[in-house]
């Protein structure tokens, strides 16, 4: 059992990044709507004008910096597990999520 749990991190290994930046994504498009919401109610008694900029500024600037700078704490998270259970953890989180967004009627 313990070699296939080291031949599933063995293939997972290389892409960490990309693994650690595709869970950040999916963390964000499932709970994003909870921060529209906030930043909606902290918009709304400016002008149209005024909260269309906002929502631009956050959707264009916002959202991609949180996806660049919290990716690479992401990928050290991962990097913590012991190494022999990455690989089944990555795929433990994958459905986790994906649970998360059918209980949220994302799916």
């Amino acid at each position: 059992m313990q070699a296939l749990l080291l031949q599933l991190t063995q293939e997972l290994a290389p892409y960490y990044g990309e693994i650690a930046l595709t869970l950040v994504a999916t963390v964000m498009v499932v709970y994003g709507d909870l921060l529209n919401k906030q930043v909606k109610r902290a918009l709304a008694p400016f002008h149209f004008i005024l909260r269309t900029l906002a929502f631009v500024l956050i959707c264009a600037f916002g959202y991609g910096a949180l996806l660049l700078f919290v990716t690479p704490f992401t990928k050290q998270l991962l990097l913590m597990i012991p190494y022999v259970y990455q690989g089944i953890s990555i795929v433990a989180i994958f459905l986790l999520l994906g649970y998360l967004a059918e209980q949220r009627r994302y799916i």
